[in-house]
Parts: C-alpha cells; sequence; structure tokens
C-alpha cells in the first residue's frame, strides 16, 4: 500500500528539520510553564486575599485612641490616656513611654528633625519630645479640644485637628520650634483627619457636618466644603498621589473622592465605629477598622474610581483605629480588654450611662492590651 504524500514528505524531513521542531516544542512549553507560575504568584486585582495576624499583650494601664507607625524605626506609637507607650512593630516588645499626657489622643513624628509630638486634651498642650531618646524638650500650650494629628511633610508642618467650641480649629506647629505658625477656623466642631496633598492644600474630615474641608496653606483659610454623602461621621483620611484620590473612613460606608472636584467617586461598604483609615499605596490596599463589629475592611485599589472588598480580617472588639508601615506593609492596631465593671457600693446611688466614657457606662478594669498586627 503506498503512503500519502504527507507521509511521505514526514518520512524524508531531514534531521535539522527534526531537531529544530524540538526545540520549538520545547520552548512553547518552557513559556507555558512560566506563564501558569506568574498567574499563580500574581493574583488578578481584586481576588481575595489572606492576613495573618498576631497579637501582643503589652500590658499597661490606660485607655486609647490613635496609633502610629514610625515607617524608618518600625517603632509605634500607642496612646494610653496620661503617657505614649512606644512598641516595637515587629515583636511587640515595649521600648520605652512618654509620661504625663493627659488626655493624649495621637501622635505626630518628624523623623528628619528628630521630633515627635503628642495631643494632650487634658491640659490642652501638645508634648514636643526627641525621638531617639523620648525626652521630653518642650510643652506647648495650644487650646482647648486637641485630638488629631499627622505631619505634613509636603508643607513641613505638624497639623493639629481640635474639637474646640464654638468651633473646630485647625493649628499648624513649625516641626523645628513646636511654635504655633497658623490657626485656622473650620465649620465644624469635630474635625477628625486631615491629609495633604502636595500641592499646597490639607484635606480635614469634619464628623459632624459630613464633609470634607480644603485649606489653601498658602494663606491658612478654608477654600472649599465637599459632601460626603452616604458617608456619615467621616473621621480617617488618606491621599493617594498616583491617582489624586482621597479616603474616608466613615460609618457603615466608606467613599472615594476625587482631590481635584470634590466629587464622590466611589463607596466602599464597611463596619461600625471607624475611627481611623490606613492605605498602603505600593500594595493599593485601604484598611477601615471597625470597632464595632472587631475587625478590618481590607479595600484593594484596582483603578482609581474601581475597589474591592478582598477581605474582612479579625483583630478584637473596639479596635477602630490604624496605622499602616509603607516598608514592612504591616498594619497595627491597639485595644485593652476589661474584666467586668464592679457592681456599686452598698447603698451607693449607680453610676449614669455614660460615666464610663461615651455613653458605656461604668468600666471594668484593664485586664490585657491587645497590640494587633496584620500582616500582608
Amino acid at each position: 500500500m503506498s503512503r500519502s504524500d504527507g507521509e511521505s514528505r514526514r518520512g524524508l524531513a531531514s534531521p535539522l528539520a527534526c531537531a529544530n521542531e524540538v526545540t520549538m516544542t520545547r520552548h512553547l512549553l518552557t513559556a507555558l510553564a512560566l506563564l501558569s507560575v506568574a498567574s499563580v504568584a500574581a493574583p488578578r486585582a481584586g481576588q481575595a486575599q489572606t492576613f495573618k495576624v498576631e497579637k501582643f499583650d503589652i500590658k499597661g494601664e490606660g485607655g486609647t485612641d490613635y496609633v502610629t507607625v514610625e515607617s524608618a524605626t518600625g517603632r509605634v506609637f500607642v496612646s494610653r490616656s496620661t503617657h505614649m507607650m512606644v512598641v516595637e512593630g515587629a515583636t511587640g516588645k515595649v521600648l520605652g513611654d512618654i509620661p504625663n499626657t493627659p488626655g493624649v489622643h495621637g501622635a505626630g513624628l518628624v523623623s528628619k528633625v528628630g521630633h515627635g509630638f503628642t495631643t494632650n486634651s487634658g491640659d490642652q498642650t501638645v508634648t514636643m519630645f526627641d525621638l531617639k531618646t523620648l525626652a521630653v524638650l518642650k510643652q506647648i500650650k495650644v487650646g482647648p479640644g486637641l485630638d488629631g494629628i499627622m505631619y505634613d511633610e509636603p508643607d513641613d508642618k505638624v497639623i493639629l485637628t481640635n474639637h474646640s467650641r464654638p468651633i473646630g480649629t485647625l493649628t499648624a506647629l513649625d516641626p523645628r520650634t513646636g511654635d504655633i505658625v497658623a490657626t485656622v477656623e473650620l465649620e465644624d466642631t469635630a474635625p477628625e483627619g486631615a491629609a495633604a496633598d502636595g500641592k499646597g492644600r490639607i484635606f480635614v474630615n469634619n464628623e459632624g457636618t459630613n464633609t470634607i474641608q480644603v485649606i489653601d496653606v498658602k494663606t491658612w483659610k478654608a477654600t472649599a466644603s465637599w459632601p460626603l454623602a452616604p458617608c456619615e461621621g467621616p473621621t480617617g483620611i488618606a491621599y493617594d498621589k498616583a491617582t489624586n484620590r482621597l479616603f474616608s473612613g466613615c460609618s457603615k460606608t466608606s467613599v472615594v473622592v476625587d482631590a481635584s472636584t470634590g466629587k464622590v467617586v466611589a463607596s466602599i461598604p464597611n463596619g461600625n465605629r471607624v475611627d481611623a483609615l490606613g492605605w498602603d499605596p505600593s500594595k493599593k490596599l485601604i484598611y477601615i477598622p471597625n470597632g464595632g463589629e472587631g475587625n478590618v475592611t481590607v479595600v484593594h485599589q484596582d483603578s482609581a474610581d474601581k475597589y474591592t472588598v478582598v477581605a474582612t480580617v479579625a483583630t478584637f472588639s473596639g479596635a477602630k483605629t490604624i496605622t499602616v508601615d509603607p516598608t514592612t506593609h504591616n498594619a497595627y492596631l491597639f485595644q485593652p480588654e476589661r474584666g467586668p465593671a464592679p457592681p456599686p457600693a452598698a447603698g451607693a446611688t449607680p453610676a449614669p450611662a455614660g460615666a464610663g466614657g461615651r455613653g458605656r457606662g461604668p468600666q471594668g478594669p484593664i485586664i490585657a492590651a491587645w497590640f494587633i498586627v496584620i500582616k500582608s
């Protein structure tokens, strides 16, 4: 039986042609294998991710508010009502303590001049301290309502947001001397987080009016007020330089705002009792701490106006503030754990609800102080 022309040609193929065919097949298989590995190693935008959580009991007395990481050293500054604890982020080891900060809310850190600052609402002062030794350098009298604090690196100012009366204010300090260089009146008595865009503007979340106000750092005047609906109670804020977007942490629904126009371009579902917000620009992850549920909503920025929840990470009930280290990509939270409230003394009138702070009634003793690390 005779073979077909095709069979004859294959049978007469040269050794060189056969070798080339084998080589091409090997190259193709190698390319397919590499493509398969790459698809596993690099998850698609918005794909579910896993996070590791570590908890350390750092002991100590006092409630808490903000936590702040110093990226250059990995130290985390943890407010404790009357003092500021300094913790090694990687291990939870307590490295030091800054005493005599009554009613402390947060810390602003200026590594390039070696100074740190704390907002002390109890005596209306800011403590200026040496970042290396933690020694107190001076007490700066500012005024009532001290709360939020951040370092505005582009404008080289320490920014305070104050729950003062009859109107909230923003105060700017010189990070080298601690001198007050400006005070700005705001539209709300409850200004919260602040963020700078590096273009001469500072954005302030107003919790009571559900707005962002825009502050011009040349004139130190408010130039705009942007409504944030559907956001309610905006607190934490972050700015993304790459997309010119602002992220506002809010109760139940956080929002993304175009920093050029003030338009809300996206909303993000999350939990309750949000009091801060973390942003990791290189990983494009937003961290929203939900104190009511005791977890963190982690959101991936797919594009400037598209955001996907990629994880809900369990932390601890009440943990509502957060800080993210852009170098290690770790996120840090802190929350004391309390035992049962002691019963009132015999014959004593029960304390009214709110006597323990924010409507919670009397509080029990602290039985653990949880420093929480989320690793991505």
